[in-house]
Parts: C-alpha cells; sequence; structure tokens
C-alpha cells in the first residue's frame, strides 16, 4: 500500500501570524529530515509571502482567490502537480485570512486524492489582541474568525506578552468553550512544542470505528461503492440527511447508466454531473458531531 502524503492547513484571519508559523514549521520539518512541499494562497495576483519560504522548499501559489471558494479548482491541479512531481511527506497549506475552514476542507478532499493524502487538521493562529476586539468587527468577520477558531485541532494565541493575565485567562476559557477538543497555547511568534503538531490526527477517516463518537466535531468520511445503486434510493437517502453534514462529493454510478454521476452536495442542495468515463466510486462527506457508523450501514443498504 503506498505511503499517504500528509497535509496540514494552516489558518487564521489577517495579520494573526500564519506566515511566522509556517516559517518556524518548516525550520522544525528540516530537523526531522520530511521532504516538504508548501501551497500558498494569496487573494491577490500577486504573492507578498512567498519569499519567506527557502528555495530548496517545492513551492506552489495559489492566486486571485480563496482556496475555499473561487479557486477549488486551482488548489486540485496544484496538489495533483506537488503529488506527481515532488512526491513529499507532508504538505502545509497557508490559506487566506478570508478562508473557512469547512470550504478549505471540501477544497482538499478531492475524491481524486482519497487514496493519496491524509489531512492531519487545522492549525488556527490568533491574535490575542484581536481576539479580544472581536465583536468590534462586521458581523462577518466576527462570525470567520469564531469559525476558524471552533474548527482548529490546534490554536496558537499570538502575542501573549501583550495580554495581561486575566485577557490570557479569558481567551483560553472562551476557547475551550468553543473548542473543546483542540490543544491551545498562548505564545509569540508562533513558537510552540512542534511534538503536538506531530501528534494531530484529524477527523478524516475511512473505517468509522476508530473514532469514539465523544470526540467528534468537523469531521469527513470516505465511503467507497463496490457496485451500482439504485438512484430513488440515493435520493431518498440525502433527503434523510441530518443538518450537521455540509459537503458531499464524489462518484456514484446508478443501475441505468453506463459511466458514473459526479455528485456534488452543498449544504442540503444536491448536484447531479453526467461523465463519460469511469471514474473511482469514492464519496467524500464532510459534516459536525456525526456518527458515521450510522451514515455507512444506510450506505450499505442502498
Amino acid at each position: 500500500m503506498l505511503k499517504k502524503t500528509d497535509i496540514y492547513i494552516l489558518s487564521g484571519f489577517l495579520g494573526s501570524g500564519k506566515t511566522t508559523l509556517l516559517k518556524e514549521i518548516l525550520i522544525k520539518e528540516k530537523e526531522l529530515g520530511r521532504k516538504v512541499a508548501v501551497l500558498m494562497n494569496e487573494m491577490g495576483s500577486i504573492s507578498i509571502d512567498s519569499n519567506e519560504v527557502n528555495e530548496d522548499i517545492p513551492l506552489k501559489e495559489l492566486l486571485g482567490g480563496c482556496v475555499c471558494c473561487t479557486i477549488q479548482d486551482k488548489l486540485e491541479a496544484q496538489i495533483q502537480s506537488l503529488l506527481l512531481e515532488e512526491q513529499p511527506d507532508v504538505i502545509y497549506l497557508e490559506t487566506t485570512g478570508a478562508a473557512h475552514p469547512v470550504e478549505t476542507m471540501d477544497g482538499i478532499l478531492s475524491p481524486y486524492f482519497v487514496d493519496k493524502l491524509h489531512l492531519r487538521g487545522i492549525i488556527t493562529v490568533i491574535n490575542g489582541e484581536q481576539w479580544l476586539v472581536r465583536s468590534q468587527l462586521s458581523p462577518a468577520i466576527h462570525q470567520l474568525i469564531l469559525e476558524q477558531a471552533r474548527h482548529a485541532s490546534l490554536i496558537i494565541v499570538n502575542k501573549e506578552s501583550l495580554l495581561s493575565e486575566t485577557e490570557k485567562a479569558k481567551i483560553t476559557f472562551e476557547l475551550q468553550s468553543i473548542s473543546p477538543y483542540a490543544f491551545t497555547i498562548l505564545t509569540n511568534y508562533s513558537k510552540f512544542p512542534f511534538q503536538k503538531l506531530l501528534e494531530m490526527d484529524s477527523q478524516v477517516q475511512s473505517k468509522v470505528e476508530k473514532q469514539p463518537m465523544q470526540k467528534l466535531q468537523l469531521s469527513s468520511y470516505v465511503y467507497k461503492f463496490t457496485r451500482t445503486i439504485a438512484s430513488d434510493k440515493f435520493e431518498d437517502f440525502l433527503r434523510a440527511l441530518p443538518e450537521t453534514i455540509y459537503r458531499i462529493k464524489g462518484y456514484v454510478q446508478f443501475h441505468h447508466s453506463p459511466y458514473p454521476v459526479l455528485f456534488q452536495y452543498s449544504y442540503g442542495m444536491p448536484l447531479f454531473m453526467n461523465e463519460e468515463m469511469k471514474m473511482p466510486l469514492n464519496m467524500v462527506f464532510i459534516g459536525e458531531n456525526m456518527n458515521w457508523g450510522e451514515v455507512e450501514d444506510k450506505l450499505n443498504q442502498l
């Protein structure tokens, strides 16, 4: 069985310290001797931070949009390019400050990469001072910062030295309430115990029994169809899905179809697109507080 490439998402709002964190991570990775590649996403047409990455590290830039929405297709292409050309042990994706964790996961968890990538989790960087005044930001930005924290596996709160002990306690309490299973550390210049990153393992799984229910938050599950199914039963399955399944994408083949159908589902809205070639019948689900065992049972009954 081929070894999968680990991939981490670096999340956090503008000015939180993601690039500083990336530089810190690359130093530690060099000490480990792993082959690293970087994907760097910028909203503009020019990359500002790419010169922070040493020339000996493979780097792909994603410019002119956000990987969580407008340039997901470019993200898939660049990942495929890295896997083919560089065969890295690990990839770090530094997102824009505007990236939403669910949509970013959706961009990475392509049915094409089911057997090639292992999403280890989301690292969210937070500016401690900004966190304290987040309610003064626009409602959309305020909610985005909360979502970036809520879906993280590891939270790094920067600018610790500028915070009082009371403020540190307040931030820690609030983050633990929002994301109780994340490891949270207050620090300066994105310094953190690197072992915590190596211990991370996302809730992405292909065997549901590996993960106890009480630790489920944002998670993903891969189902592999082994046969064709009835389209009406699949539609019944979709209608019965809980609201906490946010994304589904992959390939399914119906009894009457000579080829698989590309299926996408976003917050309750299904979309079917006919294909003209054989594709692997992999389907990726993203949801929150899900019992994937129940989902698997229902899929097995189709």
